[in-house]
């Protein structure tokens, strides 16, 4: 064996070594939290406007709201620490952890989301930056598409897969295969936990369903500016014949997917 694979041997032991660090899994039950936190500002601000009110209902709004509460800024800290952990543990979960490709390619979309959230908390607090909007993002990439050749049917295929992950995450809340990494103790609180994780899932995939026919149009028109993120989306439900009802339904829904966040800092596997 050659040094140089020794030393990888030893590169890798000591990776896993740390990913496997109870203070890292201590970590990430913070960052499971500080999801739930996000989501139920999410939840609250879109039942605001579907009753009326004004307000952003996205995570760039979300981080906002927080730093402006009390205690604010440590309180941001915390939850940019926790996601930090959660992104380190879903990173070795994609590269030791996961047995299929599904999973490993599951692990590292999470590691990236996670990763971009750290990054926008941390230029909030260091620089005073706030993210832009989910709208605006999402407006940015569908201009840049355009701007390829092909793009407006790289803008399509963006809206397809937008629709695909919200088909999934209904299927996901659906069957229940959600609760696979949980480990409910007590068959009162699984049946809870289980209501809350199908509640919170299928709301997701609403939302998910509504921003990819909102970037499908802006392909269709060639206009960047139907583009939609999650704010986008959630105002759009409430154009739907159901009416601000269903923007209510689905509002709820993300509240209590936050509740379920909170019960996966409790029992989630790490």
């Amino acid at each position: 064996m050659t040094t140089a694979h020794q030393a990888g041997r030893r590169l890798e032991g000591a990776a896993r070594r740390a990913a496997d660090h109870p203070v890292l899994e201590k970590l990430a039950k913070v960052g499971f939290a500080a999801r739930g936190v996000l989501y139920a500002i999410i939840g609250l601000v879109a039942l605001q406007i579907a009753f009326g009110g004004g307000g952003e209902a996205d995570k760039s709004s979300a981080l906002q709201i927080v730093r402006d509460a009390p205690l604010g800024d440590p309180l941001l800290w915390v939850m940019a620490v926790g996601l930090a952990a959660l992104t380190i543990w879903q990173v070795s979960e994609a590269v030791w952890g996961r047995p299929g490709v599904k999973e490993r390619v599951e692990a590292v979309a999470k590691a990236v989301v996670y990763a971009a959230l750290v990054f926008s908390m941390v230029a909030l607090l260091t620089r005073n930056k706030p993210a832009s909007s989910s709208d605006s993002q999402s407006q940015d990439v569908t201009k840049t598409l355009f701007e390829l050749p092909g793009g407006q049917f790289l803008v399509g295929l963006m809206a397809l897969g937008v629709i695909a992950l919200g088909v999934f995450w209904i299927y996901e809340g659906w069957t229940e295969k959600f609760m696979k990494d949980m480990h409910v103790t007590g068959p009162r609180a699984r049946g809870v936990v289980v209501k809350l994780g199908k509640a919170g899932y299928i709301a997701r995939g609403v939302i998910a369903l509504a921003a990819g026919v909102l970037i499908g149009r802006a392909a269709l028109t060639y206009d960047p500016d139907k583009a939609a993120g999650i704010d986008g989306a959630l105002k759009a439900l409430a154009d739907t014949p159901a009416g601000p009802w269903l923007l209510v339904v689905v509002a709820v829904g993300l509240v209590l997917f936050a509740v379920y966040c909170f019960a996966e800092a409790r029992w989630h596997r790490v």
